[in-house]
């Protein structure tokens, strides 16, 4: 499923927090939102998402404008995960992700073995199968952030959009994350910090001052340019001996 906006604005207290952003999305493409802190990064995901009041421009899911779609619609074709994403602190793991089928169920559809299948195929792909029984109170941060992307495959969509998702994981977990997400056969488009995480993506979207500067693939947008006007760091690139991989060592631009 293509995703393209058009135009993306959002506005606060008369700062732009995004400003006119266009981009395009393939299908099966994963592309990483990458840039410093406050540069409008999730605003931008949000708005990618119908969710953000008051912003202006138009985004597209397979030529449809999101705005004359339903949330339902909607929720089949994309889900989101958020950095705080919150919830009941009386409900299990597996009924957090018994959320993401919500969008599939009518009265015509009530939840049936199938529903329960695709749950528990989502909270064992982020390892949480053994958890699936403990409150969400007794959940570490990084649990809940695995449990929420497991509520997001379960509503099976078409585009995953991430915000910051291997937040609050251990390494392990980070690994294991990123290698769920390269083979996932969706359209994701995610946040990420990490900019040696975001060399492993199709292609990376620079944020700076609410506005898009750059989209590409890794190695011609982060540029060493780029990287000390952007970020403020020079950056080695390195190949990784074992299997090729391009790497990204740092170091600190000297203040003045």
């Amino acid at each position: 499923m293509r995703l393209a906006a058009h135009g993306l604005e959002f506005h606060a207290q008369g700062r732009a927090i995004v400003a006119d952003v266009s981009l395009q999305v393939q299908p099966g493409e994963t592309l990483a939102l990458i840039g410093p802190n406050g540069s409008g990064k999730s605003t931008l995901l949000r708005l990618l998402a119908g969710l953000q009041p008051r912003g202006r421009g138009q985004v597209l899911l397979n030529d449809r404008p999101l705005q004359r779609m339903t949330r339902r619609e909607i929720a089949r074709c994309l889900a989101v995960v958020e950095q705080q994403a919150e919830t009941s602190d009386s409900l299990t793991a597996w009924q957090v992700v018994q959320l993401g089928r919500t969008p599939w169920l009518s009265a015509l559809s009530p939840f049936g073995p199938a529903d329960a299948d695709i749950i528990d195929e989502s909270l064992a792909a982020l390892g949480m199968a053994g958890m699936a029984e403990r409150r969400w109170q007794t959940l570490s941060g990084g649990e809940r952030q695995r449990v929420q992307i497991a509520r997001a495959l379960a509503q099976r969509p078409q585009i995953l959009l991430l915000d910051e998702p291997t937040n609050h994981l251990d390494i392990h977990h980070q690994l294991a994350l990123s290698r769920l997400i390269a083979r996932l056969p969706l359209t994701v488009v995610m946040a990420v910090h990490d900019l040696n995480h975001a060399m492993t993506c199709d292609r990376l979207a620079v944020m700076s001052a609410g506005r898009l500067v750059a989209c590409g693939p890794p190695r011609d947008v982060l540029t060493p340019d780029r990287l000390r006007e952007i970020f403020r760091v020079n950056a080695t690139l390195l190949t990784d001996p074992a299997d090729g991989a391009a790497l990204l060592r740092f170091h600190c631009l000297e203040e003045k």
